[in-house]
């Protein structure tokens, strides 16, 4: 992994830019370790103060110093991504790796599952979850039913990789050596699918922020766990671009835009290093 990293950090710009904004979005985050705020107390500070030195990014209407509740919201923002994206990373490669390898019966019982989440539409799904669960509805627990509902498309992608790792030679002396269908996905085909994982995981995280800043913005989520959605449903509450406090809804919006394109850059730098003629032609080889 740390020669991947090297490679990609000299010969390919789009990497270093991505995660140099990743880097930030990342450090940003860190720092609502030390707040002196804490996240869901309002009128700490005086309300609708504008970017100066006591407040650098200014203060909004609920009286909270938007610097440090932006730090709260895209920790969290953050860790919602990544906790969708590993539980549905883990069932798109059990799934995937299972219905590969066996084939058969067991290929196509998953498939047809596979296949109802792909036409599912997600978004109205989850506002009637919302509707259904209002009273209990809680940030993990809109994670988890996201994560539930985002696994099928990568789970199809590396079907089609086991599909051709079982015909490999080293598939069949593995078998032929006794090892269980366990040990032949996780020891033998698991690294061949990883480099897939990793890039779709990224894309993963950005499909997983973009709908729960949505579905905040809307007020569809558990508006009391700051996150960068929430703050802007917050703005727009308190009409904030009509009052003229745009530095509200500005930062955050930088902020998550930023978180974008550093994951998308780094996604599409992996996607250019796992294609070996890409891998080449960057490095000039």
């Amino acid at each position: 992994m740390l020669a991947i990293a090297r490679d990609l950090f000299r010969y390919n710009r789009e990497f270093a830019l991505g995660v140099a904004l990743l880097a930030v979005v990342g450090g940003v985050a860190a720092l609502s370790l030390v707040s002196p705020y804490p996240p869901n107390l309002t009128y700490v500070v005086p309300p609708d103060v504008p970017p100066s030195w006591p407040y650098l990014l200014g203060t909004n209407s609920r009286g909270q110093d938007v610097f440090w509740q932006l730090s709260f919201a895209i920790r969290n923002t953050l860790a919602f991504g990544l906790m969708v994206a590993l539980v549905s990373r883990m069932l798109a490669l059990v799934i995937g790796l299972v219905a590969g390898y066996l084939g058969g019966w067991v290929d196509r019982v998953l498939m047809s599952i596979n296949d109802t989440f792909l036409v599912v539409p997600l978004f109205p799904i989850l506002v009637l979850f919302y509707f259904v669960m209002r009273d209990s509805m809680t940030w993990a627990l809109l994670a988890l039913v996201m994560a539930g509902l985002g696994w099928a498309y990568d789970a199809r992608l590396i079907r089609s990789l086991a599909m051709s790792l079982r015909t490999r030679e080293f598939t069949e002396t593995s078998v032929f050596s006794g090892m269980s269908v366990g040990r032949i996905l996780a020891e033998e085909h698991f690294p061949y699918v990883l480099p897939i994982v990793f890039s779709t995981t990224l894309n993963n995280i950005n499909w997983a922020i973009g709908l729960e800043v949505t579905l905040a913005v809307l007020g569809f989520t558990d508006i009391n766990t700051p996150t960068i959605g929430g703050m802007i449903f917050w703005a727009n509450q308190h009409t904030a671009m009509v009052a003229g406090i745009w530095w509200w809804i500005a930062f955050p919006v930088a902020l998550v835009v930023a978180t974008f394109i550093g994951f998308f850059l780094v996604a599409i730098a992996m996607n250019e290093y796992i294609d070996p003629r890409s891998r080449l032609m960057r490095t000039g080889a």
